[in-house]
């Protein structure tokens, strides 16, 4: 299903209100297979699950995770020039090109499970605005940009990956989990790539400043993703949201991507059923913004480097959830006793 992109803020939280159920008819007919496949029931954990998630999700009682693209979102963030992270703003216009050149590493990782990469850089020469003061978005701007997430949703997918590039924008995570979820900035603050000491201190005063000054406006979710948020994040809300519309499940990458999306799950009852949780960042306040969600891990492997890299790996997981779903033998076409 194509959905309509929409022109305003309005229309952005009509779709998210819109957005469809899981099939329990699927989810069904996939639950009783897997209780007739030649293994002792729960045997395969929590590959049966991610079976029968796919199944409910897909809308198909044989699930698939074949098509895979892997979406990752550049965006540049003004708070970067407050000197929140090590590193400059620059890096984010490299690093696409890198990616373009195929030189990092979600190239070598999606390559490793076939999956199609696309990287969607997003006016990276016009930074948000620095958000301590005023909204790092416009209304024109933020539904623009998850307009531009939903495109990369295309016909035939079967699983959607999530993950970004920008400097900076570990910062914007950080305010919006403190805005959406409240506690103190510190709790939700971490290294990103490398923040220690005096921009450690900076990164921490700025969301500080941020919440405390977009709190006392706003208790919305959605404005207040696009009041702390980036363009990367509101394009990755954006891609989840078509992703739903069009029944692609979605694996979520780490701090940044997961919360992108964490206004959808306040913003609707299991408005993020679609999605899972790829892996748990090194970044402290990832299983903290996991937790809030009710969402559980696939992989812990300490990693923190964005771009999809977490979300790429579980979605081999995933991928091994279908195959054996769909290609193991049940205990009447085995020949095996013992089956339910």
């Amino acid at each position: 299903m194509t959905i309509k992109p929409p022109v305003d803020l309005a229309g952005l939280r009509l779709l998210i209100e819109t957005m469809p159920d899981g099939d329990e008819t699927a989810a069904s007919a996939a639950i009783a297979r897997d209780r007739l496949l030649t293994k002792p029931p729960g045997a395969l954990g929590r590959l049966e699950d991610l079976a029968i998630w796919l199944a409910r999700w897909q809308a198909r009682a044989r699930p698939r995770a074949e098509s895979v693209r892997i979406a990752v979102f550049a965006g540049n963030h003004g708070i970067a020039a407050a000197g929140v992270s090590p590193y400059p703003a620059s890096v984010t216009v490299q690093m696409v090109a890198n990616f373009a050149a195929g030189g990092a590493a979600i190239n070598a990782l999606s390559g490793a499970i076939g999956a199609d990469l696309t990287v969607v850089p997003l006016d990276l020469d016009r930074p948000t605005a620095d958000f301590r003061a005023g909204p790092a978005m416009d209304e024109a701007e933020f539904v623009a940009a998850a307009a531009a997430g939903m495109a990369v949703v295309v016909p035939g997918l079967d699983l959607l990956c999530l993950g970004e590039m920008g400097i900076g924008n570990t910062t914007a995570a950080a305010a919006l989990s403190a805005g959406l979820f409240g506690g103190d900035a510190a709790a939700w603050v971490g290294p990103g790539t490398g923040a220690v000491g005096p921009v450690l201190q900076a990164k921490i005063a700025a969301v500080e400043s941020a919440v405390a000054f977009h709190r006392a406006q706003c208790d919305d979710p959605l404005d207040l993703a696009r009041r702390l948020g980036g363009r990367e994040l509101a394009a990755m809300l954006g891609a989840c949201v078509a992703a739903r519309h069009a029944r692609v499940p979605v694996v979520l990458d780490g701090y940044v991507a997961t919360a992108a999306v964490a206004a959808l799950g306040l913003l609707r009852a299991g408005g993020l059923g679609h999605a899972v949780a790829g892996h748990c960042s090194a970044e402290p306040a990832h299983r903290r913004l996991l937790d809030r969600l009710g969402l559980v891990a696939l992989l812990d492997l300490g990693m923190r480097l964005g771009e999809a890299s977490g979300a790429a790996l579980a979605a081999g997981i995933v991928r091994a959830a279908a195959r054996c779903h769909g290609e193991m033998a049940s205990f009447a076409e085995a020949g095996v006793d013992g089956g339910v």
